[in-house]
C-alpha cells in the first residue's frame, strides 16, 4: 500500500493499484526567479574595422540624446547578407554601450532563429524575455498580447530598480518576430539582426558591407595570431593574404573559415591554401572548418525565397560579367521587362546588391553568393536546363544589340543611319556599360550550344574593343571566336577570326603570334578563295612584319593587299593598305613615296567619306612632310588629323596628333607653341593612362625645352620621361632619359 509522509510527496512503492491513477503537482518556489540580465554572447575573435559602422550604432544609442526628441532612437536594424558580421558588430556595440554605463539594466540577449525551419515566434521569445528578467513560469500567461504587456510592465519595474535595459534580437526574419518585442518608454533600447531589412519596424536601420581589402587581412592575421600569438603568415605575404581575402569575398564568415583552416595546418602557407581556393571547382566547399559553413549560411537563406525569387537569383547568377543590366535580368527571366519586384525583395534580403552605371540600373550579387546560385544550378538537371535557356537568350540579345552598335560604329556618311543607335556617342555608351558583359558570353564559344551565336558576338566587338583599346579583351574573344569556328569546320569564319586574333596579338606585343595568325587567315581566305578577306590578312600581316623590323617582306605583303583591294574594288580597303604602305616606306628611307602613298590614302578615305581614316592618313602625311622640311605643310597636315580625330571622338588619336603638331611646331622655331602642343598630347595620355606614350611624348617636350634654351625645364622633363617609361616597361627609353637628365645636369 501507498505510504504518505509528513513531507511533500507519496511513496507508491509496493502499493496494489487497480485501474489508473491521477495525480496533481503543485510547484513552489520561495525565492525570486533568477535573471539573466547580463546575457551578452562572447565577442567574436578577432573582432576588425567597422568602425563607421559601430559608431552610427553607439550614436543612436547614446542617452545624451533626449528620448522624447526628434532624433531618440529605440530600435536600431543591423543588415546584411549572412556571413557578413551581423551579430559580431551587435554583440561588440552591446559590450561598448554597457561599458559606457548606458544600460544599468542589464541587457537581454534572444536569438530567434529567423532563418531556420521553425523560426522563433514571438510569443516564444516573450517567454524567454520574461524568464531572464526573472518572471516565475507559472505567472507568464498564454498568448502573444498578454505576455507583450507583462514583458513591457517588466521593463518599466526594471527601469525604476536599475535602469535602462539593451535588448538584442539576433537572427530576425521578419517584423513579425521583433513587434512584440518592442520595450517601450523608459529608455530601453532594442538592437536587431537580420539578414532583411526590416523598414516596418521604424528603426535605425544600417545595412553592412563586406570589409574593405585592409580590414579582411587584418582578420585574418588577428584569427591566426589568436590562435598562436607568433603566427606571422598573414604579415610576411601580404599580396598572397589579399588574395585570399579576395577569393573568401571579404566575408567575415569566410575569412574566420579560412583562418581557422591555416590554424589548424600551421605549416601550410597562406599561398598554398589561395592556389586550393583559386583553383576549386567548389568554392564554397573548401569555405567550410567542419562547424561552420558558408554555403549553410546561404542556403537557410534560399530555402525562404518565393519560387520566383529563388528563380531569379539562380539566374543572375549565370549573368555574364559582374553585373546585369535590366534588359539583361528580363533576357534571363524570359520577359519583356525585369521582374523588378522579386529583384527589389532580394535586395531587401541582401541576396542582390542594387547599383547604377552611366544612368541606367544594375543589380549583382556578391562572388560567394554567385558561387552559391551556380552551385544550385549545377545540383538539379532541371535547373541546369533551364540555366542553358536562360544564357542563350541573353546571347541572342546581346548579339542583336552589338551588331546595331557595331554597324553605327562603321556607318560613314551618304550610307543609312543605323536606327537603333542614332548617334556614334549613344552605341559606344552602350557597349562601355556591358562590355564586361559582352566579353564574359563571348567566351561562352567554348560550348557547343552557344558556340555560333557567341562568335557572331565576338565578331561585332572587334571595331568597338580596338577603338577603345582593350587590347587584353580584344584577345580574349578573338582567340574564342577563332577556337570555336575552328571546332565547327567553318574555315571562312575561322579566317576572320585568325585575322582578328592576329590584330589583337599585335597591340599587346606578341607580335611573332600576330604573324602567324595572319598568315593563317591569309592561307585560308585564298583556300576559301575569298579575295577581299586575303587582301586584309595581306594588309594586316604587312603592319605585324613591320613592327617586329622586316621591312622589305611588310612591304610586299602592303603590295599583295593593295593589289587585291583595287582587284576587289574595295576602296576602303585600297585606303587603309596605302596609309600602312606608306608608314613601311618611311621605315627604309623612301621618304617621297610615304609622302605619296599617304597622300593617296588620305584622298580614298575622303571619297569613302571615313573622317577617322584620314585623320591617321593626315597624321602620317605630316611626319613625312616633316622629314623633307616640309614643316608648314607638316603643322597644317597635324592640325588637320587632330581635329578630325576629335570630331570623331578618338581621344588617343588626337594625343597623338597634338604630340606630333608640337614635334613639327619645334622645328619650325615656334617654341611657345610647341610646349603648348605636347602638353595638349600629354594631359590626354596621362587621362588615358598610356604610360608608354607618355614617356615619349615628355621625352619631345624635353627635347623642346633643350631646342629653346630651358635646361632647368628640360632636365625635369627628361626625369618624368624616365619614370614613365619605368612605369610603362620600356627600360631601354628609361635609359636614354636618364642619360639626356644627366647630360642637362
Amino acid at each position: 500500500m501507498a505510504s504518505a509522509y509528513g513531507g511533500d510527496h507519496i511513496d507508491l512503492r509496493g502499493a496494489n493499484i487497480a485501474g489508473s491513477v491521477t495525480a496533481k503537482a503543485v510547484y513552489y518556489e520561495h525565492a525570486s526567479a533568477p535573471s539573466a540580465l547580463d546575457a551578452l554572447p562572447a565577442r567574436a575573435v578577432g573582432f576588425t574595422g567597422r568602425e563607421a559602422e559601430l559608431r552610427e550604432l553607439l550614436d543612436a544609442f547614446d542617452p545624451a540624446a533626449s528620448e522624447a526628441g526628434p532624433e531618440a532612437v529605440v530600435v536600431a536594424a543591423v543588415s546584411g547578407l549572412g556571413g557578413i558580421g551581423k551579430t559580431a558588430l551587435a554583440v561588440q556595440a552591446g559590450y561598448e554601450a554597457c561599458g559606457k554605463d548606458w544600460f544599468p539594466g542589464g541587457v537581454l540577449f534572444v536569438d530567434l532563429h529567423g532563418y531556420d525551419e521553425e523560426p522563433v515566434t514571438g510569443e516564444q521569445a516573450l517567454e524567454a524575455l520574461l524568464r531572464a528578467l526573472g518572471t516565475d513560469p507559472e505567472h507568464i500567461p498564454a498568448g502573444l498580447d498578454a505576455r507583450a504587456a507583462l514583458y513591457r510592465s517588466a521593463l518599466a519595474a526594471r527601469a525604476r530598480d536599475r535602469g535602462p535595459v539593451l535588448i538584442l534580437a539576433d537572427n530576425a526574419s521578419s517584423p513579425a518576430q521583433v513587434r512584440p518585442l518592442l520595450p517601450g518608454g523608459s529608455g530601453h533600447r532594442l538592437l536587431v539582426t537580420s539578414r532583411d531589412r526590416l523598414p516596418q519596424l521604424g528603426a535605425r536601420l544600417l545595412a553592412l558591407d563586406e570589409l574593405t581589402p585592409e580590414e579582411a587581412c587584418d582578420l585574418l592575421d588577428r584569427a591566426l595570431r589568436i590562435a598562436r600569438p607568433a603566427d606571422s603568415r598573414v604579415a610576411d605575404d601580404p599580396g598572397e593574404a589579399a588574395r585570399l581575402a579576395g577569393l573568401c569575398g571579404h566575408l567575415p564568415l569566410a575569412l574566420q573559415i579560412a583562418a581557422a583552416l591555416l590554424a589548424v595546418d600551421r605549416d601550410k602557407p597562406v599561398a598554398e591554401l589561395t592556389a586550393e581556393l583559386a583553383e576549386s571547382r567548389d568554392l564554397l566547399g573548401h569555405l567550410d572548418d567542419g562547424e561552420r559553413s558558408v554555403r549553410a549560411a546561404f542556403d537557410l537563406s534560399y530555402k525562404r525565397l518565393p519560387p520566383e525569387q529563388a528563380r531569379m537569383l539562380r539566374l543572375l547568377a549565370l549573368a555574364p560579367g559582374p553585373d546585369a543590366s535590366d534588359e539583361v535580368v528580363a533576357a534571363l527571366v524570359g520577359t519583356d521587362a525585369p521582374p523588378i519586384q522579386a529583384l527589389e525583395a532580394l535586395v531587401r534580403a541582401h541576396l542582390v546588391e542594387r547599383g547604377r552605371q552611366s544612368g541606367r540600373r544594375r543589380w549583382r550579387l556578391h562572388d560567394l553568393v554567385r558561387a552559391f546560385g551556380v552551385g544550385v544550378v549545377a545540383g538539379d538537371a532541371g535547373l541546369v536546363e533551364e540555366g542553358e535557356a536562360a544564357r542563350e537568350r541573353v546571347l541572342t540579345f546581346y548579339c542583336t544589340w552589338a551588331y546595331a552598335a557595331d554597324r553605327r560604329l562603321r556607318w560613314l556618311p551618304g550610307r543609312p543611319v543605323p536606327a537603333w543607335f542614332t548617334e556614334r556617342a549613344e552605341a559606344l555608351a552602350w557597349l562601355d556599360a556591358e562590355r564586361a558583359g559582352l566579353v564574359a558570353a563571348a567566351r561562352w564559344a567554348s560550348r557547343a550550344r552557344y558556340a555560333d551565336t557567341a562568335v557572331r558576338l565576338a565578331e561585332a566587338l572587334v571595331v568597338y574593343l580596338r577603338w577603345r583599346r582593350y587590347s587584353d579583351d580584344r584577345v580574349t574573344v578573338s582567340r574564342a571566336a577563332q577556337e570555336a569556328a575552328h571546332r565547327a569546320g567553318e574555315r571562312r569564319v575561322e579566317a576572320r577570326a585568325w585575322n582578328n586574333l592576329g590584330g589583337s596579338l599585335r597591340t599587346v606585343g606578341r607580335l611573332e603570334e600576330a604573324i602567324e595568325a595572319h598568315s593563317r587567315a591569309r592561307d585560308l581566305h585564298r583556300a576559301t578563295r575569298n579575295r577581299r578577306g586575303e587582301g586584309r590578312a595581306w594588309n594586316n600581316l604587312g603592319i605585324a612584319l613591320r613592327e617586329v623590323g622586316r621591312v622589305e617582306e611588310a612591304i610586299e605583303a602592303h603590295s599583295r593587299a593593295r593589289d587585291l583591294h583595287q582587284a576587289t574594288r574595295n576602296c576602303h580597303g585600297e585606303a587603309r593598305t596605302w596609309n600602312n604602305l606608306g608608314l613601311a616606306l618611311m621605315e627604309v628611307g623612301r621618304v617621297q613615296e610615304a609622302i605619296e602613298a599617304h597622300s593617296r590614302a588620305r584622298e580614298l578615305h575622303q571619297v569613302v567619306e571615313d573622317r577617322h581614316g584620314e585623320a591617321r592618313a593626315w597624321n602620317n602625311l605630316g611626319v613625312a612632310l616633316r622629314e623633307v622640311g616640309r614643316v608648314e605643310e607638316a603643322i597644317e597636315a597635324h592640325s588637320r588629323a587632330r581635329d578630325l580625330y576629335r570630331a570623331t571622338e578618338d581621344r588617343h588619336g588626337e594625343a597623338i596628333a597634338w604630340d606630333n603638331l608640337g614635334v613639327a611646331l619645334g622645328r619650325a622655331g615656334r617654341g611657345a607653341a610647341a610646349v603648348s602642343a605636347h602638353r595638349q598630347g600629354l594631359e590626354i595620355f596621362q587621362e588615358l593612362e598610356d604610360w608608354h606614350r607618355v614617356g615619349r611624348t615628355l621625352s619631345n617636350l624635353a627635347s623642346t625645352h633643350e631646342a629653346t634654351g630651358n635646361p632647368a625645364e628640360a632636365l625635369a622633363t627628361w626625369l618624368q620621361a624616365a619614370s614613365a617609361h619605368t612605369r610603362a616597361g620600356s627600360t631601354v627609353e628609361a635609359d636614354e632619359a636618364r642619360i639626356r637628365a644627366e647630360q642637362q645636369g
